[in-house]
């Protein structure tokens, strides 16, 4: 049984979708890829560790049955702490992630990025690996409608 201490609803239930995909066809070694986006939208390191983890362990899950999972990491709002190089305390962590799982992407939102900008009058630095995209939120959706599971760290 999936514990549901620290999870949220939404959470539960996308990992749930997550873990029953494809029934009896998951333990194919050549099963299409499956796709994951994980958004982080708060600052706290628990938080943006949870995400971190999450991702870890989704790419092991689906190794184990021998499927590709494609894991994308989304940061928005003040979730884009966790890809700032000159904020994330994972930064180790998320470098050592990113050369273990080549089917992860860590995408930050730019929007969020221009406001914090603004707001702190300095040009913000992402760490390796980190990519923008227009609206961190929109990623997600465009996503899901691609058939990703959803999980919100």
């Amino acid at each position: 049984m999936i514990p549901v201490n620290g999870w949220s609803r939404r959470g539960l239930l996308a990992g749930t979708a997550i873990l029953t995909a494809g029934g009896g066809a998951a333990a194919k070694e050549d099963r299409a890829a499956e796709g994951v986006v994980i958004l982080i939208d708060s600052n706290e390191p628990y938080v943006m560790g949870h995400a971190i983890s999450y991702s870890a362990n989704l790419a092991k899950h689906f190794a184990d049955r021998g499927a590709r999972l494609l894991i994308e990491v989304v940061a928005n709002g003040k979730g884009i702490d966790v890809f700032r190089a000159d904020k994330t305390p994972l930064v180790e962590p998320l470098a050592t992630l990113r050369q273990s799982l080549p089917n992860l992407t860590y995408s930050m939102c730019a929007s969020s990025k221009t406001i914090a900008e603004a707001k702190e009058q300095i040009t913000i630095p992402l760490i390796a690996g980190a990519s923008l995209v227009p609206f961190g939120i929109g990623r997600v959706v465009d996503l899901q409608h691609k058939g990703w599971a959803y999980i919100h760290a």
